[in-house]
Parts: C-alpha cells; sequence; structure tokens
C-alpha cells in the first residue's frame, strides 16, 4: 500500500499539540511542519477551531493545509471534515497511522472569549469498529440544564471570563484575515487518539501554552469552579432524549439520538458549553426493569446494533459523557426485532444402523418467531466428492435411508425451514454402516497390578470407522489351572479389571475385537504378574525366663503366612501401662527375641510386633500384657497439719510417697504420742490422705509419723510432726427439765456442764412446736426460765447450749412436754347458709334461719355441743354440728346470732355476732281470668297488672296448665299479668292454675280453672264467577268446601243492586252455584258469598257464619244479534275481571317480597353488624 506524507504548517505564534506513539503530549509551536502519514492519499481529518476552514495547497507534489477564517456564523448540518471557526489560531491535532472516517457529530469545547479557553477535551475510545474524532471549541447541540442552580454557575463562571478578556470581546465579531495575527487558542488537542482508551484524559492535563500574538491570554480556572462547573456539566448531560430504533431487522436495528439540548434560561448560549459529547448505548432483553448491558461506547449519534434475537423485546438507552462526566440515563426506547428463519440445526445423529440402513435422528433449533414446518436432509450419497442431494423433507424427527451397502460411509447435513425461509446447514456428519468382522487388536497393556487384581487397557483395530460399534473379549489362562484361556470380559469397554486373582501368580491373556459381522483374530498373548500380599498376623509374642523388677525377655514366631514373600524384618512395639495407647518401637530386626530393660518395678507393659515384607506391612500381633514385680513403698513426707487445731480434735493430711514401689498406695498408718512420753499408739490406718484425731486434750502438744503401704508391706515411718491443740467450748449440757404450771405457762430449769477450760459465759434456750424448727427464746446467764402464752394440750420441744469465750458448746437433747387441756377455742368462719344449698323440705325462709361455723380446737378435750345465743332469753344448745335451722322464727325480722364451743371443761368464748334476718310470708295467688279466646287460642290475665305494679312489685308469676296425662306443665314464668296460650285444639277444655313468688318463696298453688276454646268458623271463599245466561238470566258459582269436623257446610250468596247501601240475600244453601233471573238492563249488580258451619251440640243447632268473598261486579247489557255475540261479551266481561283480580294478587306479591328483602337487609346491618 502507497503511503502518502501530508505536512501539517503551524503559523508563527501558534501552538500545535499530538500525541506521540508512547502516549505523551507534544506542543510544536510556529513556525513548523508538521508531517502526517496517510495510507492512501486523502487528506486526513484535521480539525479546527470554530470560524476557520483549512485549505489544502499542493506545490510540486507536496500538499500543505492551511487555516483560514471563515464568516462567524456556523451551521453543523454539513459533514465536512474541516470545520470553520470564528477563532483564528489552530489548536492543534493528533497524527493517526491509518485514517479514519470522520464522526457525524462535531463536539466543541466551551469558548468564551478571543483566546482564552475554559476547558479542553480529549476524545474517548472503547471499541475498534467505531471511532469518534476530536473537534474544535463550538456552541451547537448543546442541551440546557436542568436547575436553576446550574445555569447560574455558568453565568457567573462566563462573566468571570469575559472580565479578564477585557478588550478582547469586541475582536471576536470581527477575526482578523490572517490566522498570524490572531490570539491562538490555549490547552487544545485535536485529532485521532491511536488504540487508546481515553477516558481517563482529564480537563487541563496537557501543559497550558500561550500564543505569541495579538490578544493571548493566560486562563487560569480555579478548584471550586471546577467542581461547580462538574455539576453543571452532569445536570447538561441529563438532558438527553431517548433513541430512536428505526431499520428494524430480525438482528439488526439502528438507533439514533441527539446530543442533549444547550437552552438555559430559554436561550441559546453558543459560548458556553462544548458540543464534544461521548455517548454509550446500553440494551436490555429482560424488560425495562431489567438488567442492561453496554453495547456501544463512543461520539456517533447513530450505530447499527448486529446479533440481536429475532421476534425480541428490546429496551434501548443512551447515556452522555463529557470529560468522564457521566449524565443519568435516557429513557427506554422499545422496539421488537423482527421473525425470521430459524437457527442452524446441529448435526443428526445415528439412532441405529445395519449394513444396508441407516436412522438418523435430530432436534429442532429455535424456530425464530415462526414454527419449523420442514426439516431438509441431504446427504453426498456415499460419493464423498462434496456434492449432497435431498433425501428427506418433511416435519418429522427422523428418517431411515435403506438400500445402502455394508461398511458405506455417508455424508449428512441437516437444516430447518418456516414461513421467512429456510436455515443454514448443519456441520457435516460422517457415518457408516455395519460391516465386516474388524481387524486383530493390539495385545492388552498392563496399567496396574494388585494383589488380587489387575487392571489391562487394549485399542480398536486399526482401520475401524470411529462410529462403529465394536465388543472385545478378554480371554485369561492361569498356569496351574490347566483349563487354557477363558473369557473374562465381553463389552464395548476398552479397559478391565480382573479381580479374584491368586497373589504373586502369573496370568496369560489376549483379547479379541468383534462386530455384527464376526470375531477377528485373537491379540497375541501377554502374561502379567499379580503382587504378593503382605505377610499374615504373627501370633502373640510371649515371655522367656523370669519376670524381673528391671527388665525381662520376649520371643515370638514367624508368621503362618508370608504372603508369597520372605520376612525381611521384625519390629517390636511397646506401651507403658495396662491401657496405654502410646506405642513406641523398642527393637527392629531379623531376630525373633528380645530383651527389654530399664523398666519400672511394678507397672504393666504391654507388646506387639509385626512384620514386613516385599509384600508390605502385617497387621500388628495381639498385644502381651506383662506386669514387673513391686517393692515396699519409700518414706513418705511428714503429716501436715489440715486447718486450725480444736480443742479435743485436730485434722492432719499428707501425700502419697514420691516412691510406690510399682505397686498402688493400700493403705496409710499413723502414730500418735504425747511430747513428754515417747509412747507412740496407732490413731489412723487407711486408704485416704486425711484423718482427724479426736480426744485430746485442750492447750496439749502431741507428735505424729506417718507410714505407706501396699501389697508388698509398709515402708519406713516419715519425720514427726509436732501438733499444739487449742481450749475448747463447754460441753454438751444436760436435758433440761420442764414443769407445766399451767395450760399456757411452763418453767424450764438446766445445769452447768464442763466448761474445758474456760468459764461458761451465758445459756441458750430454743423452744418450739415442731422438733426440727425451734427459735431461741433465752439467751443470758441464768439457769431457769418462764415460758408464757402456751397452748393447751399442745406438744412443745426444747433444748438448751452453753457457750464461753472459745465458742458454743453442743445442744443438750431434746426434751418434749404437754401442756394440759383447756376449754375449746372460738368458733370461727360463722355464716348464714343460702337457700340454695338447703335441702330440707320443711325449711322456710320466712321463720327459719340457717347457720355455718367451723369446729374451733378442741384443746385436748371432745367437743360435746355448742351453745346458739340468737337474743332470746335462753340459748340454744345443740349436738357436735357445724350446721343448724333455726325454727319458729318470726317473719321479716333481724336477729343476731353467735355462737360458743362446750367440752367437759367448759365453755369456750363467744364468736362474733352476725345479723340475719327473716324474708316476709310469700303471697297469695291471683284469681285467673280467660279476656280473649279464639278456636286456637286463649288469653289470660291475672292480679291487677297497673304499671305502677309492674314497676315497684318483685313478685313473679308461674303459670302452668294440665296436658294429656294430668300433669300440669309449666307456660309461663315471670312478672307479667298476661299471657296468650297458642295452638290449641277447637271446642276444647283446658285445666290452668298459678301461684305467685317472691324473695320468701313461691306461694300456694291456686284452685283449678277451665277455660274452653270456640269452634272454628269456616274461612273466607274466593270471589264467585259470574256468566250470563241472557239479558235477565245470569248463573253466580263459587268453591265447594268439604265438611269441617262431620259438620255440614252451607252458602250465602248476596247481592247489591244498583246505587242500594246494603246486602240482601238471594240464596242459602248447599249448593255451591245458584242462577239469578231478576236482572235488569243497565243495571249494576254485586254479588258476594261466604261459608256457613252448621254445629249441632248438647245446647242445640248453631250457625258459625265465615267471613264474606270479594265483591264481584256485573253490569247487564242488551243482548244484540247474533246470539254468540252476546255470549261473547258477557265471556269478556268476566276475563277482564278475573284478569283484574289476577294482576291485583301479583302486585301484592312483588310488594310483599320487596319489604320483607328490605326488612331483611335492615336487621342484618344494623342489628347483626
Amino acid at each position: 500500500m502507497q503511503r502518502t506524507v501530508i505536512l501539517v504548517q503551524v503559523n508563527p505564534g501558534e501552538a500545535f499539540t499530538i500525541r506521540r506513539e508512547d502516549g505523551q503530549f507534544q506542543c510544536i509551536t510556529g513556525p513548523a511542519q508538521v508531517p502526517m502519514m496517510s495510507p492512501n492519499g486523502s487528506v486526513p481529518p484535521i480539525y479546527v477551531p470554530p470560524g476557520y476552514a483549512p485549505q489544502v495547497i499542493e506545490d510540486n507534489g507536496v500538499r500543505r493545509v492551511v487555516v483560514v477564517p471563515q464568516a462567524p456564523e456556523f451551521h453543523p448540518g454539513g459533514h465536512t471534515v474541516l470545520h470553520r471557526s470564528p477563532h483564528p489560531p489552530l489548536s492543534g491535532f493528533i497524527p493517526v497511522p491509518t485514517l479514519m472516517p470522520p464522526p457525524p457529530r462535531h463536539m466543541y469545547s466551551p469558548v468564551t472569549g478571543a483566546g482564552d479557553m475554559t476547558t479542553q477535551y480529549m476524545p474517548q475510545y472503547q471499541s475498534s469498529q467505531v471511532y469518534g474524532d476530536v473537534d474544535a471549541h463550538s456552541t451547537h447541540g448543546r442541551s440546557n440544564f436542568r436547575d436553576e442552580r446550574s445555569s447560574k454557575t455558568y453565568e457567573r463562571l462566563q462573566k468571570k471570563l469575559k472580565d479578564r478578556q477585557g478588550t478582547q470581546k469586541d475582536k471576536m465579531s470581527s477575526p482578523p484575515s490572517s490566522p498570524q495575527k490572531c490570539p491562538s487558542p490555549i490547552n487544545e488537542h485535536n485529532g485521532l487518539i491511536k488504540g487508546q482508551n481515553a477516558s481517563g484524559i482529564n480537563t487541563g492535563s496537557a501543559k497550558n501554552k500561550s500564543g505569541k500574538g495579538k490578544g493571548g491570554v493566560q486562563v487560569d480556572i480555579e478548584i471550586e469552579e471546577k467542581d461547580e462547573e462538574t455539576k453543571a456539566f452532569e445536570a447538561l448531560l441529563s438532558n438527553i432524549v431517548k433513541p430512536v430504533a428505526s431499520d428494524i431487522q430480525a438482528r439488526t436495528v439502528v438507533l439514533t439520538w441527539s446530543p442533549p439540548s444547550s437552552l438555559i434560561n430559554g436561550e441559546t448560549d453558543e459560548s458556553t458549553v462544548p458540543e464534544i459529547y461521548g455517548y454509550e448505548v446500553l440494551i436490555s432483553s429482560t424488560g425495562k426493569d431489567g438488567k442492561y448491558k453496554s453495547v456501544y461506547v463512543g461520539e456517533e449519534t447513530n450505530i447499527t446494533l448486529n446479533d440481536l434475537k429475532p421476534a425480541t423485546d428490546y429496551h434501548a438507552k443512551v447515556q452522555a459523557e463529557y470529560n468522564s462526566i457521566k449524565g443519568t440515563p435516557s429513557e427506554a426506547e422499545i422496539f421488537t426485532t423482527l421473525s425470521c428463519e430459524p437457527d442452524i440445526p446441529n448435526p443428526p445423529r445415528i439412532a441405529n444402523r445395519t449394513k444396508n440402513s441407516l436412522t438418523l435422528q435430530w432436534k429442532a433449533p429455535s424456530d425464530n418467531g415462526s414454527k419449523i414446518q420442514n426439516f431438509v436432509l441431504e446427504w453426498d450419497e456415499g460419493k464423498g466428492n462434496g456434492e449432497f442431494y435431498q433425501c428427506y423433507m418433511g416435519s418429522q424427527k427422523q428418517f431411515k435411508i435403506t438400500k445402502l451397502s455394508p461398511a458405506m460411509g455417508c455424508k449428512f447435513r441437516l437444516s430447518a425451514r418456516n414461513d421467512y425461509g429456510t436455515s443454514g446447514f448443519s456441520e457435516e456428519v460422517l457415518y457408516y454402516t455395519s460391516g465386516c468382522a474388524p481387524s486383530m487388536p493390539a495385545s492388552p497393556v498392563l496399567t496396574k497390578a494388585g494383589v488380587t487384581w489387575l487392571s489391562l487397557q487394549w485399542s480398536k483395530p486399526s482401520g475401524t470407522p470411529s462410529d462403529e460399534g465394536i465388543s472385545y473379549i478378554l480371554e485369561m489362562e492361569e498356569e496351574t489351572s490347566g483349563y487354557g484361556f477363558k473369557p473374562k470380559y465381553d463389552g464395548e469397554d476398552l479397559a478391565y479389571t480382573v479381580k479374584n486373582l491368586r497373589r504373586s501368580t502369573k496370568y496369560k491373556f489376549k483379547v479379541i475385537a468383534y462386530n455384527s459381522e464376526g470375531k477377528s483374530n485373537p491379540s497375541e498373548v501377554v502374561e502379567f504378574t499379580t503382587c504378593p500380599d503382605k505377610p499374615g498376623t504373627l501370633a502373640k509374642p510371649s515371655v522367656k525366663g523370669k519376670i524381673h523388677s528391671h527388665s525381662f525377655k520376649i520371643t515370638w514366631d514367624p508368621p503362618k503366612d508370608n504372603g508369597g514373600a520372605a520376612i525381611n524384618k521384625y519390629v517390636v512395639e511397646m506401651a507403658e501401662g495396662s491401657n496405654g495407647n502410646k506405642w513406641d518401637m523398642i527393637y527392629s530386626g531379623a531376630t525373633r527375641e528380645h530383651l527389654c530393660d530399664r523398666l519400672n518395678p511394678g507397672s504393666f507393659y504391654r507388646l506387639r510386633v509385626y512384620c514386613i515384607s516385599d509384600g508390605g506391612q502385617s497387621a500388628v500381633s495381639e498385644s502381651l500384657l506383662v506386669q514387673t514385680p513391686a517393692v515396699p513403698p519409700g518414706p513418705c513426707l511428714p503429716p501436715r497439719l489440715q486447718g486450725r487445731p480444736k480443742a479435743k480434735e485436730i485434722q492432719l493430711r499428707w501425700g502419697p510417697p514420691l516412691v510406690d514401689g510399682g505397686s498402688p498406695i493400700s493403705c496409710y498408718s499413723v502414730e500418735m504420742s504425747p511430747i513428754e512420753k515417747d509412747e507412740p499408739r496407732e490413731v489412723y490406718q487407711g486408704s485416704e490422705v486425711e484423718c482427724t484425731v479426736s480426744s485430746l486434750l485442750p492447750g496439749k502438744t502431741y507428735s505424729f509419723r506417718l507410714r505407706a503401704a501396699n501389697k508388698m508391706g509398709f515402708g519406713p515411718f516419715s519425720e514427726k510432726c509436732d501438733v499444739t491443740t487449742a481450749p475448747g467450748p463447754p460441753d454438751q449440757c444436760k436435758p433440761p427439765q420442764v414443769t407445766c404450771r399451767s395450760a399456757t405457762y411452763a418453767q424450764v430449769n438446766w445445769e452447768v456442764p464442763l466448761s474445758n477450760g474456760t468459764d461458761v459465759t451465758e445459756y441458750r434456750l430454743e423452744w418450739g412446736g415442731v422438733e426440727g424448727s425451734m427459735q431461741i427464746c433465752y439467751c443470758g446467764p441464768g439457769l431457769n426460765y418462764e415460758i408464757k402464752g402456751l397452748s393447751p394440750a399442745t406438744t412443745y420441744y426444747c433444748r438448751v447450749q452453753a457457750l464461753s469465750i472459745v465458742g458454743a458448746g453442743p445442744f443438750s437433747e431434746v426434751v418434749a412436754c404437754v401442756t394440759p387441756p383447756s376449754v375449746p377455742g372460738i368458733v370461727t368462719c360463722l355464716q348464714e347458709i343460702s337457700d340454695d344449698e338447703i335441702e330440707n323440705p320443711h325449711y322456710s325462709p320466712s321463720t327459719c334461719l340457717a347457720i355455718s361455723w367451723e369446729k374451733p380446737c378442741d384443746h385436748g378435750s371432745e367437743i360435746l355441743a355448742y351453745s346458739i345465743d340468737f337474743g332470746d332469753k335462753q340459748s340454744l344448745t345443740v349436738g357436735k354440728v357445724t350446721s343448724y335451722i333455726i325454727n319458729n322464727l318470726q317473719p321479716d325480722t333481724t336477729y343476731r346470732i353467735r355462737i360458743q364451743a362446750l367440752n367437759s371443761l367448759g365453755a369456750g368464748p363467744f364468736s362474733h355476732m352476725i345479723k340475719l334476718k327473716t324474708k316476709p310470708l310469700p303471697p297469695d295467688p291471683p284469681r285467673l281470668e280467660c279476656v280473649a279466646f279464639s278456636h286456637q287460642n286463649l288469653k289470660l290475665k291475672w292480679g291487677e297488672g297497673t304499671p305502677k305494679t309492674l314497676s315497684t312489685d318483685s313478685i313473679q308469676y308461674h303459670l302452668q296448665m294440665e296436658d294429656k296425662n294430668g300433669r300440669f306443665v309449666s307456660l309461663y314464668r315471670g312478672p307479667c299479668h298476661t299471657y296468650k296460650v297458642q295452638r290449641l285444639n277447637e271446642s276444647t277444655s283446658y285445666k290452668f292454675c298459678i301461684q305467685a313468688c317472691n324473695e320468701a318463696g313461691e306461694g300456694p298453688l291456686s284452685q283449678e280453672y277451665i277455660f274452653t276454646t270456640p269452634k272454628s268458623v269456616p274461612s273466607a271463599l274466593k270471589a264467585p264467577k259470574i256468566e250470563k245466561v241472557n239479558d235477565h238470566i245470569c248463573e253466580i258459582t263459587w268453591e265447594c268446601l268439604q265438611p269441617m269436623k262431620g259438620d255440614p257446610v252451607i252458602y250465602s250468596l248476596q247481592v247489591m243492586v244498583g246505587k242500594e247501601s246494603e246486602f240482601k240475600q238471594i240464596y242459602k244453601g248447599p249448593d255451591p252455584y245458584f242462577r239469578y233471573s231478576s236482572l235488569q238492563l243497565n243495571c249494576e249488580y254485586r254479588f258476594r258469598v261466604c261459608a256457613i258451619r252448621q254445629c249441632q251440640d248438647s245446647l242445640g243447632h248453631q250457625d258459625l257464619v265465615g267471613p264474606y268473598s270479594t265483591t264481584v261486579l256485573f253490569i247487564s247489557q242488551r243482548t244484540e244479534p247474533p246470539a254468540s255475540t252476546n255470549r261473547d261479551t258477557a265471556e269478556s266481561t268476566r276475563t277482564q275481571q278475573a284478569l283484574s283480580d289476577e294482576q291485583c294478587a301479583a302486585v301484592i306479591l312483588v310488594l310483599f317480597a320487596f319489604f320483607s328483602i328490605l326488612i331483611a337487609f335492615i336487621i342484618q346491618y344494623f342489628v347483626i353488624k
């Protein structure tokens, strides 16, 4: 490829910044010429400040780029490589090794004056396929800030920069015609970055350079202003609309978006915000709130996304970036890819093969939004020339190819078809039909050997197709068996482990391959040997000779089974203790005996042995337990005093001897002797390491010595230990003497005990009613004490104790005494018995009072009776009871009652007094009357029943009625004075009685009252029906009733003519019809009918007239010929009347149903809820 060098001319007083291959920036000041390499001879994109345009000048084959000023207006609609700017200086260019296409958008940093720039921008690249560009500064395409704070920040920043520019502000609208006379921009980068991700290039990263021409000003921006600018840019970058999806295909889509808007307070400021932006496109296929992934990072404003899934919903967002400052992503654009042909399916797989056929199966690929209709299976017909022919097309997922040759190889490929087209073909696969028998395989190879097993491996015969199923037979021969080769394995695996073999034995093997066509020749015979086994377990070792206190000798026999190999050495291990598990090796060698020395006497030792051969290590033998003889123990340390010495006893403690002689210490012996005499005597012998020596004298010095013994005997005595006793407390007092002076008073006396060298300072007397719970009642130097306030006939316990300055002596023995009996105690819990608890039928609350009490303490003498005092002159005496009913009292009278108990010694004190009142007498029964009656109901009344009586009287009434069995059952109990008895039979007599009740009880029953229900009248009849016969005769019919309980029923028909005010009877009889013959023309007639029950009883004949039916109106009119017409008119009149009644009944039924539902709803809502 031919490369072309293009020179970029840098005018005097200007600077051109480039980025080298090592990533460093280099600033070239004019005048200079910067060479650029172009691989195809075209001019690379050079980005200049706004207001200027580069021109290409070719001189003698050398092309130069010169920047010339243009008009101040700039319109970014064009897609030119070179851009115009109102600023004359060339900001700089970063050369690249190859030419890149210019981007469709131009992004510039903000420019505030003729010679000052607020920021600089370096392009960012994330992908090798999409390239951005670094434009010079412009004001088009900016987005307005989203809050007032950002707008104020930019306004303050612009004002500060304009103040610094001074007089240069006026020169912006009319730049000079020559670039050399204009100030250069400061700190700008231009061009493309080669293979670098420029996201880390921040504002102000390159060193600022100021031009040497007119108007050059150094820009200096504080850190806090940069922070405010960053926040403003974040708000600016966040003001971006969602992308627009177009040209949506099955796997591609074109996304287009616009840069952030630059409107600030409704106006566009072309000198504040740059238009060099980076964009990041995020898409999600799992919903709007799903996980988004980045698919593009660059400066383009439209991209084409590839590799999408067909028939899938996508959500796309775009996020703007400037100088590593990112805004929030835009709203999501939703689009759905189109459906297309299916994916390429997987190759078909072999399901079955024979010599002449192959059966193939396959799985359906993804249908990409349209159901798969057919599968197309092609093959090369076994020719292997790369040409494929269709052998099957259909919706099935398997196909059988027949009429093939044995061992024939065929290639296959598969494609799928739906409504949108046919997918590509799958990978080609080669399958063979079954052929001839396989060739001779190679000999098996030993992979690993064991004691009873050999692992073998073999390979397929050469020339066997990879997909042909071949089975193998592994045969084995044992040298000593004499049976020849026998099969050990038959299968398709290429490896097998032969088990249950003998150790250290040679075996011969060969392998045979076979298929459905036959068997191959056996492979060459190979011979392998199993490994030897580890030796068997040795017998338990035994002791050889006599066991000494510090040594003994052991010996052992070789194992019965050496495992097929010679024994190399024996190992002896020993553990100390009868249950020791810490084994130490004490011998390793070829001999079969060992001397164990440097042992401790009387100790247990466990020994075991094992052997080692080429086959491994045997299991350890059973352990041998050996105990060395013991010796008597060594001397003990002198016994020491345990605690402080007491007056009559001391407590000694000691430890075991340092040397126990090889046998546990069985007992200790302690001897004592007074210090004045050397006459030792044994005071303790036992296995404990402490003892208490008693029966000593206070203040005496005694000598003690100790020796220990084991099963071999006693050892030597220890050195002597001298101990002096201390003074002791007094001895135990003798039992005190108790004398009862009365039932509540006793006197206790005691004697002085032995003081044991110190005087008794005081005595303590304990007294109580329970032997184990006595309290101190006296403490002092006296020898007697009087106790008062005792309970009669009660057992008391006491004991006494003497105390001195040394301490308290032991208590004396407990002495028990019993106080003499006395009169009973006071009666408690005197109370009235409620009426419900009394079962006495003769009890009357008006003349009786029932009381109860609890039995008091008898104080040693049985209670014989109780005396009840209730206000009479003479008390009432009752027996040994705890409840009593006082009879013959006055009604409605208050009594004061108290009670006392009596025994053989006298009367006890009276109980507390209670006040009880008898109830008034029960009321007499009222008079019972029947105030209303019908054939099924009787309304009864009793008493006065005035409102005043109901509000003040507490009398309850009990109404009873006699049933069929002659018993009276309760009908009503309550304070009311009336009661309605319902559901009775007609013409039946009933018996009633009543009684009154109040708090005094139930009064007597009244006399029996007999009330009889009357007979029932017939029910109302339906409206009669009228049929006109002629002009003067009509026939009236009505419903017929059955006889009522044997009584006949007749009917009474009445009529009211014209304007008459009373009905007249025109018929009375048993027939349900009547023909009326006194009709007058054009006259109104009203008819009604009732039923009459004719009763016959002891009082004679009686008619019970029922209610009349509804009235029927009939109007007689002249009959016009033909006669049939008059008959039809009368019939029509009668039918209209009947229909009117039915309609009336329907309306009543509907109204009743409506009000019923309304009432039920009100009850449900207001009462239940």
